[in-house]
């Protein structure tokens, strides 16, 4: 039977060579998913464990002294001990002043985890080693000297002075592995300073760590090191942990992911649509197989081959294509990582990504077996099929497959309870995640109810796909006798017809689903932050406000917003003051509250939804929902509100949906009191403005400005940024679903060449042209690739919105978005892409000439 398979796969090698790409993609996928989940992890316990340098331990603990980091240097095989001191500070030089975090130098390299880039690290008191970003922004260079200024507390901790002192760049550091990337690297001092540094920020109280960094000598054994450093610590540190630099990395990585496997997962979980819908493409591939067949197989049976040797000869041909497809695949998906990490390693080379992938027996072993397992199980029905048929009744001419059987009742009983269970289950998952914490409850059960809804619909895709392929194929009937022939075609075999287009329905889903929900989501936290941010960017001066220091100098001046609303995508900007208010009812005091002054046609101008500031002017305030509730205070309320040391006012309240505190207008500013300049700036962004080339060009203008930067623009980028990746990466991921289900098509159309081959030839006895038998295929496969395409886009419509509902339900009304331009692209493509699909089967039927196809062999 081997040498049999093998002859068979040498004359149909053309046939098999789409079903091996059907294979060899899915398989790509897997063996691509795996290596860029190692590469993921390895690179986010980089990332995550950078400020660890290449420390062998790690100890923890809530409290470490100095004693203790000296009990570590002592300890059998340790080369080196550090504690690792968390300092925050203020520089200035030549006007320019800055807040860096500060570290003090290892006192061994492996435990620097920034490198030198000119000059010294510090090596005796008044030295430190800047950062090369800050230096440059402070404009200084090795040599220069600059001014550290700490906040020095009273007793009481009532009041505070400034301490400065004088300090000479010795050294220019760069951060490689983002050890310090909130603040672009950190301040390197001399250990002599950073313990005086830290006395003065916890009142003279002597430098402890919560973390401390071991380098061991050379030929140390890691497991002994650590059981007697854990020993060494026991009677003063009982909580102390020692840990590798894996497992500290293992730890921090699941803290601020969760779970470093769920992308991997993910990308793993489209993976395996792709094969599934590569397996539909086998099956149909080895269905041609079969049909092109019959003659020999009968002959076979005739000289007495048995039934068991028959289906073994069609898995063992199953077994080496899905053998030699998947070792292509894991090829290709090596060679398609390897890539990608060359491309992003150039385009990024501060990423610390590998230099090669890193193969793993997994990574190798995973790709070939699941590949040839999902080829194996594709054959077993056209296998059976083989056998199916007595020797005698297979050598007579046939003009109708054989062997087909209509769907029973059972099939769509199973289907309607898997249909009307999966969307119960998705009603039940929307209406749970509107209550209170209900997300995490909801969600399981939403996607338990749409993938049991979704296989209901897959299941009986043979009782109504041929139907609506058929209602489809009418309306194009009347264009002509070959779509008359194509949709007469489509029924010809009902249950082919609809697992081809069960294949494409499946990718198209997927497609319109993501992008669907992905649009929804956009919409739905756009509204959000809308709600949640007054302006789409604002600018706070913190150095400005009634408590705060005599001398302190302005920083939004009206030149400053004159240049910021110069910039392209600014469409307004306005200056405002903010400040902390007491504000009291009839009832008494309600607190303190953030209140901003704004003039009413500002409103309408700077402010993202207008409404919020609805009723301002100079008698009333505009309270926020919340602290309106919280507080008992409704619509008309008169409320006294005072800032310190200033007059009382009164003012009658009104009830917004303003994010939060109170608004009041400048005029009512002035009555309490209150003479300040500017210490926040609005700007509102244009609706057709770039949001990120604007935020990029306000925050080049701002970099030399100690102020803060924050608002909605910020965070729509990011979320926006975040979602267009992901979905990126996920409908490119489906896109090979969808290329699959395309082969598949082809198929389709070459088993039903086959099939018809004597009634083609009849048609053109009888008159039909070579271009309208073309014609009628071409019909035939835009019609099976259209009608999965449009039943994909109802479907991931449908699961689309009802996933963001369940998802995004918990932060209010969810905006329900049709992501227009997706999904045309997505009916385009399959349509076209059917069309193209039946250019080759065309050819062959139009090739064959009538009294040839007409013999009887």
């Amino acid at each position: 039977m081997i040498r049999l398979a093998l002859a068979q796969m040498r004359r149909s090698l053309p046939r098999l060579v789409s079903a091996g790409i059907a294979i060899l993609i899915g398989t790509a996928f897997v063996a691509a998913t795996l290596v860029a989940g190692n590469v993921i992890t390895r690179t986010s316990y980089d990332a995550i464990a950078a400020s660890l340098a290449d420390a062998d331990l790690v100890v923890l603990a809530q409290q470490i002294t100095a004693d203790d980091v000296d009990t570590l240097r002592a300890a059998d095989g340790v080369a080196a001990a550090d504690g690792q001191l968390e300092l925050w500070t203020e520089v200035r030089a030549g006007g320019e002043r800055a807040y860096p975090r500060a570290t003090v130098r290892a006192s061994d390299p492996r435990l620097e985890a920034q490198e030198l880039t000119a000059g010294a690290f510090p090596a005796a008191s008044g030295e430190v080693a800047l950062p090369e970003p800050l230096a440059d922004r402070l404009e200084v260079g090795v040599g220069d000297t600059i001014t550290v200024v700490r906040e020095l507390w009273d007793e009481g901790g009532e009041t505070s002075t400034d301490a400065s002192e004088v300090v000479t760049v010795v050294g220019l550091t760069d951060d490689p592995s983002g050890a310090f990337a909130q603040s672009e690297g950190a301040v390197i001092a001399d250990a002599e300073d950073a313990t005086r540094w830290y006395a003065q920020d916890y009142g003279g109280a002597a430098p402890s760590y919560e973390t401390a960094v071991v380098a061991l000598s050379e030929g140390a054994d890691v497991e002994t090191v650590r059981a007697e450093l854990a020993q060494a610590l026991a009677p003063t540190v009982p909580d102390a942990r020692v840990q590798t630099k894996q497992e500290r990395a293992e730890d921090l990585t699941a803290q601020v992911t969760g779970d470093s496997d769920a992308l991997t997962g993910i990308v793993l979980g489209f993976a395996a649509v792709a094969l599934l819908v590569a397996a539909l493409v086998v099956a149909n591939t080895f269905q041609v197989l079969v049909a092109q067949r019959t003659r020999m197989l009968a002959l076979l049976r005739c000289v007495g081959a048995e039934k068991g040797q028959i289906r073994r000869s069609v898995l063992v041909e199953a077994t080496l294509l899905g053998l030699v497809s998947s070792a292509g695949g894991l090829a290709a998906g090596l060679l398609l990582a390897q890539g990608t990490l060359v491309v992003l390693g150039n385009a990024n080379p501060d990423v610390p990504l590998p230099a090669a992938v890193p193969v793993t027996p997994a990574v190798v072993l995973v790709p070939l077996v699941v590949g040839t397992l999902v080829t194996l199980v594709a054959a077993l029905a056209p296998a059976r099929a083989a056998t199916r048929v007595a020797p005698l009744e297979a050598l007579r001419p046939a003009d109708q497959p054989v062997g087909l059987r209509r769907a029973g009742r059972t099939r769509a009983v199973l289907s309607s309870l898997l249909v009307l269970g999966g969307v119960g289950l998705l009603a039940l998952g929307v209406v749970v995640s509107g209550t209170e914490g209900g997300v995490m409850v909801g969600l399981p059960i939403g996607i338990l109810g749409g993938t049991l809804s979704f296989i209901g619909v897959v299941v009986g895709a043979v009782l109504w796909i041929p139907r609506v392929v058929s209602l489809a194929g009418g309306l194009l009937a009347s264009t002509g006798p070959s779509a008359r022939l194509a949709a007469a075609n489509t029924l010809r075999n009902p249950r082919r017809t609809s697992a081809t287009s069960a294949a494409l329905l499946i990718g198209v889903t997927l497609v319109a689903m993501m992008s669907t929900g992905a649009a929804s989501a956009r919409a739905t936290l756009g509204n959000e932050l809308a709600s949640q941010f007054p302006v789409d960017v604002l600018v706070a001066d913190p150095d400005i406000s009634p408590d705060g220091p005599d001398d302190a100098e302005a920083d939004l001046t009206p030149a400053l917003l004159e240049r910021l609303a110069g910039i392209d995508g600014v469409a307004a900007t306005g200056a405002t003051v903010t400040v902390t208010t007491a504000w009291a009812d009839d009832a008494g005091d309600l607190g303190w509250l953030e209140l901003r002054a704004l003039a009413p046609d500002d409103a309408t101008t700077l402010l993202r939804a207008p409404d919020h500031a609805a009723g301002l002017a100079d008698d009333t305030v505009v309270v926020a929902r919340d602290d309106a509730e919280r507080s008992g205070v409704v619509d008309g309320d008169t409320l006294t509100l005072t800032v310190d040391g200033g007059e009382p006012v009164q003012r009658t309240a009104h009830v917004t949906d303003f994010p939060t505190g109170l608004v009041v207008t400048p005029a009512t500013l002035a009555a309490m009191g209150v003479d300040l300049p500017a210490n926040e700036a609005w700007l509102r962004l244009a609706d057709d403005a770039d949001a990120v080339v604007a935020m990029d060009d306000i925050q080049e203008l701002l970099s030399e400005v100690p102020v803060q930067v924050m608002g909605a623009a910020l965070e729509r980028v990011a979320f926006e940024g975040i979602v267009d990746t992901l979905l990126a990466v996920v409908l490119g991921l489906l896109a090979a679903a969808v290329v699959i289900a395309l082969i598949g098509v082809a198929n389709t159309l070459s088993l039903s060449v086959i099939e018809r081959r004597r009634e083609s030839a009849t048609l053109r006895a009888i008159g039909l042209t070579r271009g309208q038998l073309r014609a009628s295929l071409a019909f035939e496969g835009s019609l099976i690739a259209g009608v999965g395409a449009v039943l994909g886009i109802v479907l991931g419509l449908a699961y689309g919105w009802t996933g963001a509902m369940t998802v995004m339900r918990a932060l209010g009304a969810v905006s329900l978005e049709v992501p227009w331009r997706e999904l045309v692209i997505a009916l385009v493509v399959a349509v076209v892409a059917g069309l193209l699909a039946s250019v080759l089967p065309a050819r062959s039927a139009a090739r064959t000439s009538p009294v040839e196809a007409l013999a009887v062999e």
